[in-house]
């Protein structure tokens, strides 16, 4: 049966351009060990049936209902000791977007030299099934990698992405064809941003919705999903000019503003009436996804100017959770039953500082990265009824005695023994929350298995994830029982389903 299913895999291997991958423009090897995976799925008892993908599609930023929640069951309940089976791996260019997938097609969107790379890839395997490519010379002025922040948008027939210059596509998923385009920057005004575009878009409907962050009142826009025709055009000056911020200050607006920050927009359902939030740079405000008319606003920035609103808002029921770092906290609003109204329910500058990575809300308590730098990056447990701090762990939660660092390697290992150990901390981590537990990525490729509860922290298991390093700041992906993890030169596959024998 091994032998079978390894032919099977050579077979399709063989049936696709290998070619493409010498390409000069490409420049990156795949590392796809097709025979090894085909020999593990033998040895996890899968037959060639259970190869099919089973579970859910994460067919964009942060799963299915964008909220790092996945309805996947029937995973591992704990690790071996080395981690999760790694089922392939390859080389990637630079970027921080998470890949998206959609049945057996996963989309990454990569930066290789001077080019944009939006690639379709065989999800059970890593092998190319199309690229479709445009020049970029965009440079991060902080000295952050060039790639794009943003996800690929999947649908059963199309692919929606955003560069971090600002240029919109849609392109055919079965083979990679242009759709239509827009360059943002050549369309509307846009400030320059500190770190590039990187708020990921929304689909609700027959609309993508987008952060553009056009100055006077194009902050936010709708595009026609068919044909990229604009449907509405919202946010901006008529928002924010003569607004009060939290200091009482009356805000003026003056044209050179930045508009939008680095917070992906949702589409949640509050008391019957459809929302889009969008965090921008000066706070939230709620839309009609309809027609783009302003339900409300509230102001939500940090008074630091260099700084960033980049965690997504959080919906529970009526209330909506907001979090950024640079002492800025976070804030929990209740939407009144006319949806053109709020209360702030609590508003805290200590309790939950979120630099980019979302909390997730669990029987009444938020879960969520805190901290602006790698030192200070905590997971936290904050209760929702008033914001309270439950616990908080930096991941390790023990003295360091008996840990040295290999001046050589950087790495972590025991004094006794030798032996090499994952990353102690977390940092500011991502996570998502699958089968009951936690996924954690640490910045330094810790990955962790953690039993969410306001009783403390629990951690089931850790390893060190293949290839993932400093600065893993990627969110994990979970589909069809395989978890997909991205660095800034690396993405790997991980086996996460347990062999129940149902298979």
């Amino acid at each position: 049966m091994i032998a079978a299913l390894a032919k099977k895999v050579y077979s399709f291997v063989s049936g696709r351009r290998l070619g493409s991958f010498r390409e000069a423009a490409v420049r990156t090897i795949m590392r796809v060990r097709l025979l090894s995976a085909a020999l593990l799925w033998g040895m996890l008892g899968l037959s060639a049936k259970a190869a099919e993908p089973v579970g859910t599609d994460w067919p964009w930023f942060l799963g299915p209902d964008h909220t790092g929640v996945s309805t996947e069951t029937g995973l591992l309940a704990t690790w071996p000791k080395d981690g999760p089976p790694l089922l392939w791996e390859r080389d990637v260019g630079t970027g921080y977007s998470a890949p998206s997938v959609r049945g057996e097609r996963l989309v990454l969107h990569h930066r290789i030299d001077d080019a944009e790379i939006v690639e379709c890839c065989h999800a059970l395997t890593g092998q190319t099934i199309w690229t479709y490519r445009y020049s970029s010379d965009f440079s991060d002025p902080y000295g952050y990698n060039n790639g794009p922040r943003c996800s690929p948008i999947l649908t059963e027939s199309h692919c929606y992405t955003l560069g971090a210059q600002g240029k919109l596509l849609c392109l055919t998923l079965d083979k990679g064809e242009l759709v239509w385009q827009h360059d943002l920057r050549d369309d509307y005004t846009i400030p320059d941003g500190f770190f590039g575009v990187g708020a990921t878009p929304v689909l609700e409907g027959d609309r993508l919705i987008v952060l553009v962050g056009g100055q006077p009142d194009a902050g936010v826009v709708a595009f026609a999903a068919k044909d990229g025709g604009v449907l509405w055009k919202a946010v901006g000056k008529s928002t924010w000019d003569g607004v009060a911020d939290e200091e009482g200050e009356v805000y003026r607006w003056t044209g050179d503003e930045m508009v939008v920050s680095y917070s992906s927009p949702i589409v949640a359902t509050i008391h019957g009436h459809r929302h889009v939030l969008c965090l921008m740079r000066q706070g939230l405000v709620s839309l009609d996804p309809r027609t783009g008319r302003e339900r409300f606003k509230y102001w939500f920035r940090p008074t630091v100017h260099e700084s960033v609103n980049a965690a997504c808002p959080v919906v529970v029921d009526d209330t909506i959770l907001l979090t950024a770092a640079y002492r800025q906290g976070s804030a929990l609003l209740k939407v009144q039953p006319d949806g053109n109204r709020y209360e702030v329910v609590w508003r805290d500058r200590r309790n939950l500082l979120a630099h980019w990575s979302t909390p997730i809300a669990l029987d009444g308590h938020f879960y969520g990265f805190s901290g602006r730098h790698e030192q200070e990056g905590e997971l936290r447990c904050v209760r929702a009824s008033d914001g309270e701090v439950v616990w908080s762990t930096d991941g390790w939660g023990q003295p360091l005695t008996g840990l040295a660092q290999n001046p050589a390697t950087g790495a972590i290992v025991d004094r006794a023994t030798g032996v090499e150990i994952p990353w102690p901390f977390y940092g500011r981590g991502s996570k998502i929350l699958a089968d009951g537990k936690f996924i954690v990525l640490g910045e330094r490729g810790t990955l962790a298995l953690v039993q969410p509860s306001p009783e403390g922290w629990r951690e089931l298991s850790r390893c060190k994830a293949p290839r993932m390093h400093n600065p893993s700041w990627t969110a994990p992906v979970l589909s069809q029982g395989r978890l997909y993890l991205r660095c800034e030169d690396a993405l790997v596959c991980l086996h996460l389903r347990a062999n129940t024998g149902a298979d």
